[in-house]
């Protein structure tokens, strides 16, 4: 019970940062980001050619990772969101775009990268025993990464002038543009930022399990579970439904199958959703 819990926490932390980065994009953009996970598996695969192939740091994987999924991020909302959303009337433009910008790094990804899946050994070898819990070195340096990256999130948004300026979009973007803050601007940060940790997950989460170019569909699931069960657009709620999938996760698949796992997760969900559909952390519409 005490390892599946340590698993549980590991995944959970991993998680918050996919979780984060979805909730990040809805709340300033009001965009339901499809192509959410296959932003994850670039990022994973940018690590694993890194290591793998250029045979450069761990560090060095991870930076570009993060770099390159902040640019994707940043293209994407500057090039194709923010046009769509000027221009159009109806929401489900954007439902659309985000749809078609799924398949679209889907197939970059297959074309670039191949349909093999791909794996990466530990990047610190070695086991602690903590308690009579066993803990890879590997998967304690990642939830170390994760755990540091969560918390210069938070800090950045609660303390910092982009942070306030992104949290004000969020409450209210009218209000806030009349007082003087470049929505343009800051909706671009948000989407970089947003996909920026994903892209820190993706290549984290690259040296626990393997990556391959038809993830992307199911890690995009996850997030939009992750994000209805703790509230759409609230930070705290991504961070409590990550660690609430994480566990269940964890749990779920040391007693049973995996098949099993999801499709009680899925009934959850949808009993949870019926008696507060506002998630967690979310206060209730209208």
């Amino acid at each position: 019970m005490e390892q599946v819990i340590v698993n549980s926490l590991i995944l959970g932390m991993n998680y918050a940062l996919i979780a984060l980065g979805l909730t990040l994009i809805f709340a300033i953009m009001n965009v339901l980001n499809f192509a959410h996970g296959q932003m994850y598996v670039l990022g994973g695969f940018i690590t694993y050619y890194a290591l793998q192939v250029l045979h450069l740091p761990f560090v060095v994987g991870l930076v570009a990772s993060v770099v390159v999924l902040v640019l994707v991020g940043l293209l994407s909302e500057r090039l194709l969101f923010r046009r769509a959303i000027r221009v159009s009337t109806r929401e489900e433009s954007t439902m659309l775009l985000a749809a078609g910008l799924a398949l679209l790094l889907e197939s970059l990804i297959l074309l670039f990268f191949g349909e093999k899946q791909r794996g990466m050994p530990p990047i610190i070898s070695g086991v602690y025993q903590v308690f009579g819990v066993y803990i890879p070195a590997g998967r304690a340096f990642v939830f170390a990464i994760a755990l540091a990256s969560l918390i210069g999130f938070v800090t950045f948004m609660q303390f910092t002038r982009p942070g306030r300026a992104l949290r004000a979009i969020a409450q209210d973007k009218e209000v806030t543009a009349l007082q003087g803050v470049n929505i343009n601007r800051y909706g671009a940060l948000g989407f970089g930022l947003g996909a920026g940790l994903t892209g820190l997950a993706g290549s984290l989460l690259a040296t626990i399990f393997a990556v391959n170019s038809g993830l992307g569909t199911a890690v995009s699931i996850k997030a939009f579970i992750m994000v209805m069960l703790g509230g759409a657009g609230v930070v705290s709620g991504a961070i409590a439904g990550a660690f609430v999938l994480g566990f269940l996760e964890s749990f779920g698949y040391a007693y049973m199958p995996g098949s099993v796992t999801y499709m009680l997760i899925f009934a959850g969900m949808i009993i949870f959703l019926v008696f507060r559909p506002q998630g967690i952390m979310g206060k209730p519409w209208g």
